[in-house]
């Protein structure tokens, strides 16, 4: 391992720690589909079997696990793919062409995408894929619902990850992944308790009642743990 890797790892935004399916269920998407932008995806060349320049580069390449930081632009890419399914080559194009023009290292992970970058980014789409004006209107409103559930420190890096649950893109805020909190496991805000572990007593045979008491939690706080786990 090298020292350049070694310094990147010791970040907790950086660590490896999620498998596909763990991050695929946190994020409500398929699995197939976020194994095509961290991997890439398959083409056969010459006989032999390829792979296409992944979207999302993992901190360790020998290790398939993802970061907190790959979850947060995983979960940014998902607003592409909740009304228009664009292609993977466009979107690596249009990332490209949006960071040399502002030299921004790995646009998904910043709040630049709200203001002159993201703008650049989805004008280069609709160049490529055609979305119209209907299109591009729709993916900005998406793009800002999903960067809106991102909390981030006064750098204006990630540090929180409202991911969405079943009530949708403007659902509560109550589900939270915070690499420093919970093994950066879901669990309720300002709570600590993971989702898993009140469902898992719920599922158990406790009641509802003695889960809240235990953990201080509210009757909508257990709700909402219900349907994302449920839902995922």
């Amino acid at each position: 391992m090298t020292s350049d890797l070694r310094d990147l790892l010791s970040q907790p935004t950086e660590r490896p720690r999620y498998t596909i399916g763990q991050a695929a269920q946190y994020l409500r998407t398929s699995a197939t589909t976020l194994r095509s932008w961290v991997v890439g995806r398959p083409y056969p060349a010459g006989g032999e079997r390829r792979y296409s320049q992944p979207l999302i580069v993992r901190p360790d390449e020998q290790d398939l696990r993802l970061s907190f930081n790959n979850l947060i632009e995983a979960h940014v890419l998902r607003a592409l793919r909740t009304r228009h399914k664009v292609p993977m080559s466009a979107v690596r194009s249009a990332l490209d062409y949006a960071e040399d023009r502002f030299e921004i290292r790995r646009l998904l992970l910043s709040d630049e995408l709200r203001a002159a970058a993201g703008t650049v980014f989805l004008e280069r789409l609709d160049e490529l894929i055609d979305l119209g004006r209907a299109g591009q209107l729709v993916l900005r409103e998406l793009l800002e619902a999903h960067l809106q559930r991102i909390d981030r420190d006064i750098e204006g890096l990630p540090v929180r990850l409202f991911p969405v649950s079943i009530r949708g893109i403007d659902g509560p805020k109550v589900v939270v992944i915070d690499p420093q909190v919970s093994f950066g496991r879901p669990y309720i805000a300002g709570k600590g308790v993971r989702t898993s572990t009140i469902v898992e007593r719920l599922d158990a045979g406790e009641s509802r009642e003695d889960v809240a008491l235990d953990y201080g939690l509210e009757a909508y706080e257990i709700d909402e743990a219900i349907l994302y786990e449920r839902a995922a």
